[in-house]
């Protein structure tokens, strides 16, 4: 039973339990606004937003220039479904083959299921391009990997909370440790597999970077194989990690890239993904599709959203603001943290059990009662995602709120 307390936060989270699935375990604010870097909730209280919307807010809330684009294109042309063609699909298919540099693109909404037209287009090329006979068709993936909760997302998953209780799984999928080469090299012997599917950063995982020239050897191991090497850029991509690309880091151009999150620029849901004409070909008409996939509305926030990226440099801006966090979080002494980790402004700080079973959760239960908003992964793992936007004063204010939630927490 629900006792009014006249608190708006109390009676909102008890809507959403009372009447909304109890599929995730969100922090107990309630959020109405947002502007920039900065979100508040519904009793006026201003946060730092440290977590983008896991990193789908990379050019900050509300953009201004989006959201024109966002109302223009409503005001004219919202859906017409892939049934009849529309005035800016093409448009933004030529305009995103070319930021990207690829020759063709398959428009879809979501990250996962961007994963999932990466899995049926590998496993096509792989039956009629490569040659591998029917129905034998191999995918790898690495172990902590995250791209969804789809069936076919928690098959290639090795963390019990995606898929107990989930099962059967799908076959056709081979796990192998993450930034381990000679696994992977093994696992290439195979001639059925068709693809290497893995985040160059995973995200989920706790933003583990792996070693430097992983991801550029394992490139060339799947050229040596003939087997395709697909980049889910979904979080990392759109210059979360201060460079348009994570692979931009070893110069890999993956043979099909899955993007997602910020391609939607924080206002509507878009994904996309890019490969070869190669690749693209193979898919005829009424193999794949998507009622939503390549509406206008998301055409016009697509391509405005990677004009912001690109005009106000979010990329150089994530880079050099990433390096002053990093420095500033490695610099607090406290016994609590055991290591912080990163690339621009994508960034993770692993801390040490402490307390009476305490965990990241009641951390950013303190650094939300200081006015800053970030949510752990796996019990100890707190992720730093802030949007590109962030400038430097900024960069430090949070700092310090961390700072002085770790010294604090350290203390007692």
């Amino acid at each position: 039973m629900f006792i009014n307390t006249g608190s708006k936060t109390d009676y909102f989270i008890h809507l959403e339990e009372r009447y909304n699935a109890h599929n995730y375990h969100p922090l107990p604010v309630v959020i109405e606004k947002g502007e920039g870097i900065f979100v508040w909730d519904v009793e006026g209280r201003q946060y730092f937003d440290c977590l983008s919307a896991y990193s789908a807010v990379n050019q900050g809330h509300c953009h201004p220039r989006i959201i024109r684009a966002l109302n223009e294109q409503a005001a004219k042309l919202t859906l017409t479904s892939r049934a009849f063609h529309n005035n800016l699909l093409g448009e933004y298919a030529e305009f995103v083959c070319q930021f990207f540099g690829y020759e063709k693109v398959l428009p879809m909404n979501t990250g996962v299921e961007g994963g999932e037209t990466a899995i049926k287009l590998c496993r096509k090329w792989g039956y009629e391009i490569k040659g591998i006979e029917k129905n034998k068709a191999k995918i790898i993936f690495v172990e902590n990997n995250f791209w969804g909760r789809t069936i076919a997302a928690i098959s290639s998953s090795t963390d019990p909370k995606s898929y107990n209780n989930f099962g059967p799984f799908l076959p056709g999928f081979e796990i192998i440790p993450y930034n381990n080469l000679q696994a992977l090299e093994a696992a290439l012997q195979d001639k059925n597999v068709a693809g290497f599917m893995l985040e160059p950063i995973q995200g989920e995982a706790g933003v583990v970077v792996p070693d430097e020239g992983y991801l550029s050897s394992a490139y060339q191991l799947c050229k040596k194989h003939n087997v395709l090497f697909i980049a889910d850029e979904v979080q990392t991509g759109v210059a979360r990690t201060g460079k348009l690309l994570a692979c931009d880091y070893e110069d890999v151009k993956p043979d099909i890239l899955i993007l997602g999150k910020a391609l939607g620029g924080g206002v509507f849901p878009v994904s996309a993904v890019l490969s070869s004409h190669e690749v693209m070909d193979t898919l005829k008409p009424g193999e794949h599709g998507s009622t939503f996939g390549g509406n206008p509305l998301a055409c016009a926030v697509a391509m405005e959203s990677l004009k912001v990226i690109k005009d106000e440099k979010l990329a150089e801006n994530a880079f050099n603001m990433g390096e002053i966090f990093r420095d500033r979080l490695r610099a607090i002494d406290s016994p609590l943290i055991e290591t912080v980790r990163g690339k621009g402004l994508l960034n993770a700080m692993v801390v040490r059990p402490f307390g009476d079973n305490k965990t990241g959760y009641d951390i950013c239960l303190d650094l939300k009662a200081k006015g800053l908003l970030a949510k752990q992964t796996h019990e100890h793992i707190i992720r730093f995602a802030p949007p590109l936007i962030i400038n430097e004063e900024q960069v430090h204010r949070c700092c310090d709120i961390i700072q002085e939630t770790m010294l604090e927490q350290g203390n007692r």
